[in-house]
């Protein structure tokens, strides 16, 4: 028998993977311009799979920074994947050595994202695979695709590229921030603090470290009150 809500995160699930993972297209272009050949693109899009620490390390690099200095802008970036899995643990529950290496693999923003919002504790599973599949190869076909035909992508088309996932973070976002969602203003201080945090420390932070610094929006911004204390 059909199940919709099924069906609907998955849907939304492949959906936001195929548009984050197109995204592959301009970090491929962006390690061509740093120097780096497809191949090691794509090994760094296989094994890392973590975009904004790729971009990190590639900009690093395509500044003229050295090696040290480009995979700890990386890993200082990357380190927001462990609260995820902090996160992810109860939702997802994967057993065995294997499994749990396999999880942790594809805890990125997306992932994350979609198992969070998913409806009920069944469907987190589900949300995250999807998406992680999705992201996963296509954003490694893309990188090669990107890291091949750098020449060929213009300005206007990077820009493209370059609005593609926020406006696919903005379609996530958005359901959480009308009214009909549970704690729909503590949603929005939350989403206002992170973007203020990031905003602000902008001009004085290395590349990466305000996306870190946003986590304490959340501090800022206050958290939903209990059940039993709304309900009162």
């Amino acid at each position: 028998m059909p199940d919709p809500a099924r069906a609907a995160v998955l849907r939304d699930a492949i959906g936001l993977g195929a548009a984050v993972g197109l995204y592959g297209v301009a970090f491929g272009a962006a390690a061509a311009a740093a120097g780096l050949d497809a191949w090691q693109a794509l090994v760094m899009s296989l094994l890392m799979f973590t975009g904004a620490s790729q971009f990190a390390l590639v900009g690093v690099l395509g500044s003229g920074g050295s090696a040290l200095a480009a995979a700890g802008s990386a890993l200082l970036l990357g380190t927001r994947n462990t609260v995820y899995g902090v996160r992810l643990v109860p939702l997802l529950r994967p057993r065995g050595v294997v499994r749990r290496m396999g999880t942790a693999h594809w805890v990125i923003d997306e992932t994350t994202a979609m198992a969070v919002a998913a409806p009920e504790t069944r469907l987190a599973r589900v949300a995250f695979l999807a998406t992680g599949a999705s992201v996963y190869v296509l954003w490694n076909a893309t990188t090669v695709v990107g890291a091949l035909g750098s020449a060929a992508l213009g300005e206007t088309a990077q820009a493209a590229l370059d609005a593609v996932v926020p406006a696919a973070f903005l379609a996530l976002l958005w359901p959480r921030l009308r009214r009909p969602f549970a704690e729909p203003a503590v949603q929005r201080r939350v989403a206002l603090g992170g973007a203020v945090v990031a905003l602000a420390l902008t001009p004085f932070v290395p590349a990466g470290v305000q996306v870190i610094a946003a986590v304490v929006a959340v501090a800022l911004a206050g958290r939903p009150r209990p059940r039993a204390e709304a309900a009162a």
